[in-house]
């Protein structure tokens, strides 16, 4: 490795580039106001947007294909005491989806809920007929699955043979068989009417509460429960899941933000807050994102996620801030296995004898020991980085091989692999998943031949890729505007996500001071042209403190920082290149 962190040879890093959003030039407006107005414009959303956002505005449950059915069932279940066992998935947006589906039909009156977490490394992801016959020993009455199901078909047919109904909430894109279920509720399933069809799982399943809700209404059912308080766990699935931010999503993330805001969320995400130092009062999506999210995910990734659903169950703020530590300390532990395969990951892409633009189009990489539950992470990683699609393999029983796959826009992992599979019936054993991310299994030995049809099916798709990542800016703020007050309004201007990104800034700025701070970030104090010094702060930026000259022109986010008691505004760095 060089002493900048870079690879020695055969593997150097996309370069960047500052694209202009519409090819802005000039400041931006001043007046905060009229700052969110032109961002919202630039976004194709009404000025007015941000401060609606109201419950009111959501999409109807009815537009739902087979919702009916669901609800008509899990009614049936609840009115007559029949058990229910939500079946959920190991990660934030599982976790959640399932914490969700529990404390919504306890809410609804059912005398008897439980839930279960496929693991990771042992049942695998979804409704197996492994885990079928694992649910069948509670002896359920209905399983309900969550984030999971629409690829089930041999689970629900065993779920079927011991005759256990199975309600399917999922948002994963369907295959060419359904399975044969009492119900599924899911926006991508084949005519359906719903308008959103970037759900997460759990706000597939609040929808289905909502219908369940409705019926047990018509019926004069007694219990009452008031949906809006699963919000916070909504908003935490939805941000952890990165789909796309439509309106219906910004609501209901907005929503169950607000409830953070006001003290009203559960006292587990009061405590994932509280231990990745976070106030809950003034909590964004970006909080939910970068401190909730991975310490959930971190129970699924190195142990059980049934840890992350009871911290989000339980009502003792005492025994949810025990648990949200030991997802902490879960995390650290991520972190720690992520940088050791980060660096055996950069060693075999600098063992290529290739430049950086020469590259494979697709990126496949496997090292013996790599931990499955990190590999997603790792495959995030290289890919912002390389500026390509990765799939990163670990090591799963019976010499097969698991991967996580991350895609770039305009390429469907999905579909793509799907492509792969038909071009080459049996080198795929296993594979599901989104646009921007899947999982497959493979056979050991197919790693090779897979890794060659990965590529040149990439190269089909996207022709040659491009080696340049490029950041998208709203353009030059005003030295005036690089203040606390513009800072708060942007802070709470969102929720901004994926398909409505949190903004962007660039221009020119005289570097006053630069050190490396916790030794991987980059401080400096900074001044733009006419204005007051501000502080800066790059993350994971301290290689490029070399480069730092007497003025640079910086991409960055204006945040605000907060140091005992004290908040300040502060420029967070994407990007820095040296004018002079």
């Amino acid at each position: 490795m060089r002493p900048d962190g870079t690879p020695a040879s055969g593997s150097a890093a996309a370069p960047v580039r500052v694209v202009r959003r519409g090819g802005a030039s000039g400041y931006l407006p001043g007046d905060p106001e009229a700052l969110c107005a032109h961002l919202y414009a630039a976004r194709g959303v009404a000025p007015s947007a941000g401060a609606e956002l109201g419950l009111a505005q959501l999409h109807p449950f009815d537009g739902f294909a087979g919702i009916d059915a669901a609800a008509q069932r899990l009614a049936e279940t609840i009115r007559s005491g029949g058990a229910i066992l939500v079946v959920g998935d190991y990660d934030a947006d599982g976790a959640t989806g399932t914490a969700v589906a529990t404390l919504g039909l306890r809410a609804l009156g059912a005398s008897r809920v439980g839930y279960l977490i496929p693991s990771r490394f042992a049942g695998g992801y979804g409704l197996s007929p492994a885990v079928v016959d694992v649910a069948a020993a509670e002896r359920p009455d209905l399983i309900l699955t969550v984030d999971n199901g629409i690829a089930s078909v041999a689970g629900v047919a065993r779920a079927k043979a011991l005759g256990i109904p199975v309600v399917i909430t999922d948002h994963h894109l369907p295959g060419e068989s359904l399975p044969d279920a009492a119900a599924i509720v899911n926006p991508r399933l084949p005519g359906c009417g719903f308008p959103s069809k970037h759900l997460a799982g759990v706000g597939v399943v609040f929808y289905l509460l909502a219908a369940v809700r409705a019926r047990l209404r018509a019926l004069a059912w007694p219990a009452q429960a008031n949906l809006a308080e699963l919000l916070d766990l909504v908003a935490v699935g939805t941000v952890a899941d990165v789909v796309m931010l439509d309106e219906n999503n910004r609501i209901l993330v907005e929503q169950g933000l607000r409830r953070i805001r006001a003290g009203r969320c559960r006292p587990g995400i009061q405590a994932l807050l509280g231990v990745a130092s976070r106030n809950p009062a003034a909590a964004t999506a970006r909080d939910l994102a970068f401190a909730v999210a991975p310490r959930l995910n971190a129970a699924g990734r190195l142990a059980d996620m049934a840890l992350g659903v009871d911290c989000l169950l339980t009502d003792d703020p005492k025994k949810a801030l025990g648990m949200a530590s030991e997802l902490d300390g879960l995390n650290r532990e991520r972190r720690s296995i992520e940088a050791e395969m980060q660096e055996e990951a950069e060693a075999l892409l600098a063992s290529l004898p290739l430049d950086g633009a020469a590259l494979p189009a697709g990126l496949c990489l496997h090292a013996p020991g790599w931990h499955q539950g990190v590999t997603g992470i790792l495959a995030a990683r290289l890919r912002e980085r390389y500026h390509r699609p990765v799939i990163a393999f670990g090591d799963a029983e019976n010499g097969q091989l698991r991967g996580s796959a991350r895609s770039l826009e305009g390429l469907h992992m999905r579909d793509l692999l799907a492509a792969v599979d038909r071009a080459n019936p049996g080198l795929i054993t296993t594979f599901g998943g989104h646009a921007m991310a899947a999982g497959l299994t493979l056979m050991g030995g197919a790693l090779e031949a897979f890794q060659a049809a990965f590529s040149a099916a990439v190269a089909d798709e996207l022709g040659e890729v491009a080696s340049v990542r490029e950041l998208l800016s709203d353009g030059e703020l005003p030295a005036a505007s690089l203040n606390l007050a513009t800072a708060e309004r942007l802070r709470f201007a969102g929720p901004w996500g994926k398909g409505f990104p949190e903004p962007l800034f660039d221009g020119p700025f005289e570097v006053l001071e630069r050190r490396v701070v916790g030794e991987r970030h980059l401080r400096l104090r900074v001044r733009p042209d006419g204005g007051r010094p501000i502080d800066a702060i790059g993350f994971n930026l301290a290689p490029r403190l070399k480069d730092a000259g007497a003025a640079m022109h910086l991409a960055y986010r204006l945040d605000i920082n907060e140091y005992r008691g004290l908040r300040s505004p502060q420029l967070v760095v994407e990007y820095l290149q040296s004018i002079r």
